[in-house]
């Protein structure tokens, strides 16, 4: 006989009258009819319930399938999931509160202690502890977990209560705390719970808040004017801490603290980085680190590898070869769900993932207190040797002519994302991990790895040259300047100086371009590099021509047509021949241009140089519609655009469409022109050039053809446009 249990030996004697009930250990007294009846009052266990912003969606979801368990006569079940801090507790307590009158026998709450550091209640503890709250007096609670989950089901099949099981561990964990009948259960958890969906249940994921709804609620944590006061200053904060509700309240606890203290104080707190999770705590209590270190403590160690060795990726997002580059090339799927599961990551598209921004600076916190240095290092060298590995040969894919100058990784094994032959796919790629990239270049001289950084911007010369991305094109050549000349690397300082000019001339700073390619031509010189010294030539030239020197420029291209072939690089002589046509083209002599334009077309396309090809055929055909050849300019377009458009190259395919639009002008075609002038514009718009020479031709000829839509809001683009032709590939 178990002490805690009442003995009941109900032996019947003398005379009964009407019906009996024997039973042997009876729990909780006997009740006959249909009301139940425990001990005292109704339990109403659930906290306060707190200020909720901006969830209106997730209400809804919540509703919606409690409206439909009572359609269906079934208890309702909801699993809300998401990152420690980032509100589903507040969420779930404000929904359960509002159910209140349609729930009168009361509300059951549990803290299941997931991230506890002694591990997780036990479901029998917790049903214990319900049962009391049920009105069973604690001698007569039964000691199985079997048993304490029928005589639970028993009591809760006829009641209308709710019942929130918070911070959750598992499915398993949460089942025998299911109560029966039409009852509403909530559970909240860092994790997904995919296994409660077998049970009926509805799962709901938060997410943190947006800009608007986060101030809001800094504006109710605070409780005074500084908000409305400072409305950019509060915007500022928010962000800063990730729209994660718990840190935004810790932030707004602490300034409400002192109420003499503007809100760019705080911002100027976390605005550092590294120290921003300390900053988000009050003595102890609600600390956003505390909250993210119990989500960590709880994964197993392969995970919580991975996650703090991620926490070492300097870019904002992430896809999975990343992930298993820092585990030298271990399969890393299974972990990465392990991540999502525990609320720590969150999807950022197919196949990539994101940190918040906060559980990123405690993912590096994490790597930096455990793991020792030299890994952290061979970590983040394996991420850099990823990226450089992929660009070079999405490099290879788009530009097989480009010199790739030779690459060095680390110990490895090298991840490399696989791609097909597909230059468009390559610049794609290119173009969406362009964050990821630059940060690397950015960190890896810091890092001890200053070779990743000139080779990195060198791999990027595809995609800066027929995408555009001036901003990113300086700053990936002056960072990788400034590595060559750490290394004392005269050849990668010449590289960065000739490719990093091509990017000063394409946005229109034509004196720094031409001083960075005499630069590298002395660097050449001194060098004894016959090859590099003559490629310059063509290189100052552009820049001279930029500068309205034309006399100057076709010397110097008139030089690089006769030593180039001389040092064994026809394909960069007839790139000369094309920039001869050019100025041969602006200053008169139609003839001329044609027939460098021709030549050069034949040696670009006999070297494969498609690209550079599909230019001269743009030249060619510029220099017909000069001659008033129509027929053979439209043709020469046609071959560009073929070409062109394949390659995504919206500048060059902007001026052949140009080109196509002014031969249906001259054949009297004019809706056919004014539908190749606006494609123009758009294409140079894309690319940040709506204002220049070009395009302001094409809207001008719009405007002569009678098109009110010249006008677009292609004006209206860059603050500082560019006002020049596009950079020549040299390389």
């Amino acid at each position: 006989m178990r002490s805690h249990e009442l003995r009941s030996d109900n032996e019947l004697s003398g005379t009964v009258h009407g019906p009996t009930i024997q039973a042997g250990s009876v729990y909780g007294g006997i009740r006959i009819g249909s009301e139940p009846r425990g001990v005292g009052q109704a339990p109403w266990q659930l906290p306060p319930s707190m200020h909720v912003v901006d969830r209106s969606q997730e209400f809804e979801a919540l509703e919606r399938h409690r409206t439909r368990a009572v359609r269906e006569e079934r208890p309702a079940l909801a699993a809300v999931s998401g990152l420690g801090g980032v509100g589903k507790t507040t969420l779930a307590l404000k929904w359960l509160h509002t159910l209140r009158p349609h729930f009168p026998a009361g509300q059951l709450y549990a803290d299941l202690g997931a991230q506890a550091p002694d591990g997780p209640a036990l479901p029998e503890e917790v049903l214990g502890r319900f049962l009391r709250a049920l009105g069973i007096p604690a001698q007569q609670v039964p000691e199985t977990l079997a048993e304490r989950a029928a005589l639970y089901r028993s009591l809760t099949a006829d009641r209308r209560l709710v019942v929130l099981l918070d911070d959750a561990s598992t499915a398993a964990q949460v089942r025998p705390l299911l109560p029966a009948g039409r009852n509403v259960t909530a559970v909240t958890s860092r994790n997904r719970l995919p296994g409660l969906t077998v049970d009926g249940g509805c799962s709901v994921h938060v997410e943190p808040l947006g800009p608007e709804a986060a101030v809001e609620l800094l504006a109710a944590t605070l409780s005074d004017g500084r908000v409305a006061a400072q409305p950019e200053d509060a915007r500022t904060l928010v962000e800063l801490c990730a729209g994660l509700p718990l840190a935004v309240r810790v932030a707004g606890a602490r300034l409400a603290a002192r109420p003499e203290r503007r809100i760019t104080t705080m911002v100027r707190a976390l605005a550092a980085e590294r120290d921003r999770l300390e900053v988000l705590a009050i003595d102890g209590d609600h600390n956003v680190r505390a909250a993210l270190d119990l989500s960590y403590r709880a994964l197993p160690p392969p995970a919580a590898r991975l996650y703090r060795l991620l926490g070492l990726h300097p870019g904002p997002e992430f896809a999975s070869p990343v992930a298993a580059a820092v585990l030298a090339g271990e399969d890393a799927a299974e972990l990465l769900d392990t991540l999502h599961d525990a609320s720590l990551l969150v999807d950022a598209g197919e196949d990539r993932h994101r940190f918040h921004d906060l559980v990123r600076l405690h993912a590096a916190a994490r790597a930096r207190e455990d793991e020792p240095g030299h890994e952290r290092a061979m970590a983040f060298r394996r991420i850099a040797d990823h990226y450089l590995a992929s660009a070079t040969r999405a490099e290879e894919v788009i530009d097989p002519q480009h010199r790739t100058m030779a690459r060095d990784y680390g110990p490895g094994p090298v991840v490399t994302t696989e791609t097909d032959d597909d230059p468009d796919a390559a610049l794609d790629w290119l173009e969406r991990e362009l964050a990821n990239l630059m940060a690397v270049i950015r960190r890896s001289r810091s890092a001890g790895f200053p070779s990743v950084g000139w080779q990195l911007a060198d791999a990027l010369w595809p995609l800066f040259l027929r995408r555009k991305f001036y901003d990113d094109w300086h700053a990936a050549h002056e960072e990788g300047l400034a590595a060559a000349e750490e290394l004392g690397d005269i050849a990668a300082a010449c590289r960065m100086l000739t490719s990093g000019g091509v990017g000063q001339l394409g946005s229109g700073h034509y004196n720094r371009a031409l001083e960075m390619f005499e630069r590298a031509a002395q660097l050449f010189l001194e060098a004894g590099d016959r090859l590099g010294r003559a490629r310059t030539l063509n290189y100052r030239g552009l820049a001279l021509q930029r500068l309205g020197r034309l006399d100057e420029a076709a010397v110097l291209f008139r030089r690089a047509a006769a030593e180039l072939p001389a040092c064994g690089d026809v394909r960069a002589a007839a790139l000369a021949r094309m920039n001869l046509g050019d100025i041969a083209l602006a200053t008169g002599p139609a003839l001329e241009a044609a027939r460098h334009a021709r030549a050069a077309r034949t040696v670009l396309q006999e070297a494969g140089d498609t690209y550079n090809a599909a230019r001269a055929a743009t030249l060619l055909g510029r220099a017909h519609l000069a001659l008033d050849q129509c027929d053979q300019a439209q043709e020469n377009f046609v071959a560009a655009l073929a070409t062109l458009r394949g390659l995504t190259a919206n500048y060059e395919t902007a001026r052949a469409t140009a080109g196509l639009a002014e031969v249906a002008e001259r054949r009297g075609q004019a809706q056919v022109a004014r539908e190749h002038y606006r494609q123009a514009l758009e294409l140079y718009t894309s690319v940040g050039r709506s204002r220049s020479d070009e395009a302001e031709s094409s809207r001008q000829r719009l405007r002569q053809l009678g098109d009110g839509e010249s006008e677009h809001q292609s004006r209206a683009d860059e603050p500082n446009p560019p006002t020049d032709s596009p950079a020549t590939s040299q390389e």
